[in-house]
């Protein structure tokens, strides 16, 4: 009796374990430091010509969109009245559209600067939008690039005759360095699986055993060897399997680093079946979009899925089937059952 409820405790662990490795994305929320070099283009208002400078700019990551950050900076140039110096300070709220080795980012700031017109000085406001971009060197270096419109208002400063009100455009390029260890994912670990002791008896009984963990029995089991985590049928043989972990870049066909690491151990698994039916791809979307785009990503996706497979010496006839949101499994209503509903399945035909 023992015996039996440790092959069962070991044949659920198998069946719920993912031979697949899985990445879980963790946040990255760590501070950071942002050392840059400036170039100013001034607006004709300020009768100068263009400049350089520099600055240092702290902040934090929040999320997988936002970043805050207080910075710092000077930045001089020659004018027809003599030369200009500017110190200032602004907070700024970055939104980044996605983070990745390149990551593209939106960013407006409010603050305060100090401009100097050779002898003539005045503390005024600015504001600043713009666009920029990081690209990951390392988990503790960033190269940062953005351009942004500046609007100086000096509130009767006179620091310029005949206006206290400027316009310029300030290009930025310098670097991130964030603090401590950036989040690594976490990989899912199989389930040991407990060995049945031999039994006494000189023939085993097939219908106590289940060698491949699919939840069917040796003496009807028609399939051996089933990759962990398909779904079979009577036989034991697999109907259908989920790619869990199986991503795209945001509406691409793209695969992610994590997707095609997922994807090698699925050919691995494939390439060692002994069963080489024929496997359709299917792609299916949430319901963001309109139909007729989903139904177009999902084929994709399920090609882009059905290339990679093949190109890791997969036998087996491949067809790739998107049917974009139609067929969902969870709710569209919510972000969590959105998710369910992006997937992509493995459904082997005539089993």
């Amino acid at each position: 009796m023992l015996k039996k409820h440790l092959l069962a405790l070991a044949t659920l662990a198998s069946v719920t374990a993912v031979a697949s490795v899985q990445a879980e994305q963790l946040q990255d929320d760590r501070w950071y430091v942002a050392p840059f070099g400036s170039f100013i283009h001034t607006g004709g208002d300020r009768q100068s010509s263009d400049g350089w400078g520099g600055g240092m700019g702290i902040g934090k990551m929040l999320d997988k969109h936002f970043n805050v950050e207080l910075k710092g900076y000077y930045q001089e140039f020659g004018g027809t009245n003599g030369p200009w110096s500017l110190a200032g300070g602004s907070a700024d709220v970055q939104y980044f559209f996605m983070r990745d080795t390149f990551s593209p980012y939106t960013v407006i700031g409010v603050g305060a600067q100090n401009t100097c017109a050779s002898a003539n000085c005045g503390v005024g406001f600015i504001g600043e939008a713009g666009v920029g971009f990081t690209y990951e060197l390392h988990d503790n270096l960033l190269l940062r690039s953005d351009v942004r419109y500046r609007y100086n208002q000096d509130f009767n400063a006179h620091v310029q005759p005949g206006t206290d009100e400027f316009h310029d455009m300030v290009v930025n390029v310098g670097f991130v360095i964030p603090f401590g260890d950036k989040p690594k994912a976490h990989k899912a670990v199989e389930a040991p699986v407990v060995e049945e002791a031999p039994a006494p008896a000189p023939v085993p009984d097939c219908s106590t055993m289940d060698s491949d963990a699919d939840g069917v029995n040796n003496c009807v089991d028609k399939c051996d060897g089933t990759m962990s985590g398909s779904h079979v049928n009577a036989s034991g043989c697999p109907m259908t399997l989920e790619l869990k972990g199986v991503n795209f870049k945001v509406d691409s066909a793209e695969l992610t680093l994590n997707a095609k690491s997922i994807l090698n151990e699925v050919a691995d698994n494939l390439i060692r079946y002994p069963q080489k039916n024929d496997i359709e791809v299917q792609g299916h979307t949430s319901s963001e979009g309109s139909n007729a785009h989903n139904m177009k990503l999902s084929q994709r996706r399920s090609q882009s899925v059905v290339n990679y497979l093949k190109s890791k010496g997969v036998t087996n006839k491949l067809y790739a089937k998107g049917y974009g949101e139609d067929h969902p499994v969870a709710d569209n209503s919510t972000e969590a059952g959105r998710m369910k509903n992006r997937r992509v399945e493995l459904i082997w035909i005539d089993n």
